[in-house]
């Protein structure tokens, strides 16, 4: 059966506290952890009053001291808000802590909008270009220790210098991010939860171009995607309505704390608006654990994924523990 993963962004409820939901996602951490999941990743975000993850590497260490066997990385860390040699230490750090759990999933965006891009990058000398291929050049010739001779960084090591770097998965959501893990030799992580490029060409793509690398010999490609599981196709419907008007607000660029079922319900939609959630429930695997298996078998058929690594925005904390359970219970 196919491995099972969890991505967090560690979401506010109204009526909660961003404080709060970090606390939520180290108890979530904890019950993947007893029912068996591969991996647990938090996320990178800024200036989002929905997401409170905005330092993976702080929570990948308070997850890993409150678990006991379950892999957990970052999903993921933006490279361009980060020096390289910043990163590589601080996952080294982790590594040496908790040797053969942590994973590094890097990002090519800066997971906020302009202003707070610029906030987190103004003292590193902004490019407006994408750079995030001499970045993570930047951070493996560090790893490998290949600057050339009399290079300004030849003699620069990332400390603990007698750790190697954990895992690197690149994140994409595009064909030009499946092409660039491919290329890079990284594993790969396709953000189907978002993305309007097909998933099944994306992992195409990838494995078409993929070439061995040191970190990975063959290609490895993990679907993430959006499910929401209950007891009945029912109770789904009634907890996926949170994720609908979510998706609404941030279209419109609201982008405010989850609300619940019950104010959902109310929201006075505009046909715009129910298109804008009809194309969003393409992407989103809603009902009881059977209908959501038989909706994801074919995807992850079709995508020849090697993993599934679900995100659940419920308003509800329990609803959310109850949906990582019953997915995992149907799935063995």
């Amino acid at each position: 059966m196919i491995p099972l993963s969890i991505l967090d962004l560690s979401p506010v409820s109204e009526g909660s506290t961003a404080a709060q939901a970090l606390r939520n996602s180290l108890d979530l951490a904890k019950l993947a952890d007893e029912l068996g999941y591969t991996r647990y990743w938090v996320a990178e975000h800024h200036n989002l009053p929905a997401i409170a993850s905005s330092a993976p590497d702080i929570m990948i260490g308070q997850i890993c001291a409150v678990t006991k066997r379950i892999r957990v990385g970052s999903g993921g860390v933006m490279l361009p808000n980060h020096a390289p040699l910043m990163v590589a230490e601080r996952f080294k750090v982790l590594e040496a802590l908790y040797p053969g759990r942590i994973d590094l999933g890097l990002g090519r965006a800066p997971g906020t909008d302009p202003a707070t891009s610029h906030m987190l990058r103004r003292r590193q000398g902004i490019s407006e270009e994408d750079d995030f291929l001499e970045r993570f050049q930047e951070l493996m010739l560090l790893e490998t220790r290949s600057f050339p001779e009399g290079h300004p960084f030849a003699k620069v090591r990332a400390m603990p210098s007698d750790v190697a770097l954990p895992p690197i998965y690149l994140l994409g959501s595009s064909d030009y991010s499946a092409q660039l893990a491919g290329q890079i030799g990284a594993a790969f992580a396709f953000a189907h939860h978002f993305a309007t490029f097909d998933a099944v060409e994306a992992m195409k793509l990838y494995r078409d171009n993929f070439r061995p690398s040191i970190a990975h010999k063959g290609p490895y490609a993990i679907l993430a995607t959006h499910v929401v599981c209950a007891d009945t196709d029912a109770e789904a419907e009634r907890l996926a309505t949170t994720v609908d008007l979510n998706f609404v607000r941030r279209a419109r660029g609201e982008y405010l704390p989850l609300s619940s079922p019950e104010d959902a319900a109310k929201y006075d939609y505009a046909p715009v608006d129910r298109a804008r959630i009809a194309q969003n429930r393409s992407r989103l695997s809603v009902g009881a654990p059977a209908a959501v298996k038989a909706r994801l078998e074919p995807l992850i058929a079709a995508t020849n994924a090697n993993e599934l690594m679900v995100t659940s925005m419920l308003y509800d904390h329990q609803a959310r523990r109850h949906s990582y359970e019953l997915l995992k219970q149907a799935f063995g």
